[in-house]
């Protein structure tokens, strides 16, 4: 495992945000849902490509809290633009999100 100091891991925009629309993705060439997150008044709302078909049902997603990485560059999948990465876990069934256990305020950064 690479190691790597502080200032590298500021660097890092991982914010929270509420999920609050979800359409299926069947351009996608893996399973996965276009999702739109809340990140708060600052950053706003950024779409992205969620590979989480396999453990999620679109109606349990709008108003969950998730984590993502909103510092990345624009990425384009497909036919749309990934504006940023909603984190997760892989294990052998599918992607769990990674998700605060209490409510917190939309766009607060983790550090």
């Amino acid at each position: 495992m690479e190691t790597i100091d502080w200032n590298d891991f500021e660097k890092v925009e991982l914010r929270v945000g509420t999920i609050n629309r979800v359409e299926a993705f069947p351009e996608a060439r893996v399973p996965a849902y276009k999702v739109w997150v809340d990140f708060g008044e600052k950053i706003g709302v950024r779409k992205s490509s969620a590979q989480i078909t396999q453990l999620y049902e679109i109606g349990e997603l709008v108003g969950k809290q998730v984590v993502g990485v909103v510092n990345f560059p624009v990425k384009q999948i497909g036919p749309m633009k990934s504006e940023c990465l909603v984190t997760g876990f892989y294990r052998e069934d599918g992607v769990v999100l990674a998700v605060p256990d209490k409510k917190v305020p939309n766009g607060l950064k983790l550090g």
